[in-house]
């Protein structure tokens, strides 16, 4: 099973912690829902094997664009490509952005799984990172698409400036009150060239306190986890039968084609991403060109890629599969590698598998980091 995932780049403004590509103008959006549609049309041979499992809109901010743009890009995937018969469907979306018209549509052209840009339900978290909702709008989006939708994730973001355990707690806690079966959250980070790093630099907000996403990230697991949620990924939490399938698949190194500027894809032995500009996206699709670059990725470079997304799930790194895809050399590596953090209680093997502990769970990058292989 593979997936295609879908760029919007386009927002309604720039967020202050956001180095992703979009462009807050919109006078280009019909040209641009055009070459997406023709992309997805130019790409149809990569795939010619594939069965699409998911289809994921990702962005910037996908619920920028209509129904009927939504709806064109959905059918253009289902002529180009052989889609299983229930497709996980995604859009990412803010609560700005989705009245209940917009929901009811929204369900009715396949969309199956929302992913809303929450953040915080807090009127000066929301400000200080330049959301374009409000806290009210997050809740009423939440109260209304619990009616239309089952499969319903929301982003939220710790290690803000300021913010004591009891606030984030309070943050957690009314997640928790609309039921909803998953949620992704991650430790707010400084991007080098965003408004929040030179905010940063200026003094204007305080620097970002380590120790307390620390204590954030402890205090939503178990939070979590005492709900039913099942901590399967380093920033992602599910109830069971509510595990994110496009992400999974990212996590469990399946294929996928990425459509529209900036979009990544991967084959298994390659990567490729498309050019980050709208502009000269726009100009080589209409040229029939696929405005993108490529990378082969050497036996190494899969080792270490397959090091860095399992040890971030619950799935872990299987020591077999490390000696039946990379040979001897490799497994005795990381077994040498990996004995420091097991010793530290920071790793452990499981049924021949290296997992992190809940101790090392944060710090799962950085050990990761420790056991690629640089030089072979």
């Amino acid at each position: 099973m593979s997936g295609i995932y879908i760029h919007i780049p386009f927002c309604k403004q720039a967020c202050h912690y956001c180095d992703f590509h979009f462009s807050t103008s919109m006078k280009k959006k019909e040209e641009m829902v055009l070459a997406l549609v023709k992309e997805i049309e130019l790409r149809k041979s990569e795939f010619q094997d594939e069965v699409i499992e998911t289809i994921y809109f990702g962005g910037g901010t996908p619920s920028r664009f209509t129904i009927e743009d939504l709806r064109l890009l959905i059918d253009e995937v289902y002529k180009n490509y052989e889609v299983t018969e229930y497709p996980e469907i995604t859009i990412e979306a803010n609560p700005d952005d989705l009245s209940e018209d917009y929901l009811i549509e929204l369900k009715k052209i396949g969309i199956n799984r929302l992913s809303l840009g929450i953040q915080s339900f807090f009127e000066d978290d929301l400000e200080l990172m330049n959301r374009a909702h409000n806290s009210a709008e997050a809740q009423k989006c939440l109260e209304i698409a619990t009616r239309y939708f089952d499969n319903i994730t929301i982003d939220l973001i710790y290690g803000m400036p300021n913010m004591t355990n009891e606030k984030w707690l309070q943050n957690i806690e009314t997640a928790l009150s609309f039921n909803i079966p998953h949620i992704s959250s991650y430790a707010l980070t400084v991007e080098p060239k965003t408004a929040l790093h030179s905010f940063i630099q200026k003094g204007i907000i305080p620097n970002l306190d380590e120790n307390l996403a620390l204590e954030h990230f402890y205090l939503l697991v178990q939070k979590l986890e005492e709900n039913g949620f099942i901590h399967y990924e380093l920033s992602n939490f599910g109830k069971p039968d509510y595990f994110s399938k496009n992400n999974s698949a990212y996590w469990l190194g399946k294929k996928y084609i990425g459509i529209g500027p900036s979009a990544h894809s991967y084959n298994g032995i390659s990567r490729s991403w498309n050019i980050y500009n709208n502009a000269m996206y726009l100009n080589a699709i209409a040229e029939n060109k696929l405005p993108s670059e490529t990378e082969i990725l050497s036996k190494t470079d899969q080792y270490n890629e397959y090091i860095m997304t399992g040890l971030r799930t619950i799935w872990g790194v299987s020591l077999e599969r490390i000696e039946a895809e990379f040979g001897k050399t490799y497994l005795d590596y990381l077994n040498k590698q990996a004995s420091k953090f097991i010793n530290d209680n920071l790793l452990f093997v499981e049924n021949n598998t290296l997992k992190t502990t809940k101790k090392g769970k944060f710090l799962t990058d950085g050990i990761a980091s420790e056991l690629f292989f640089l030089n072979l």
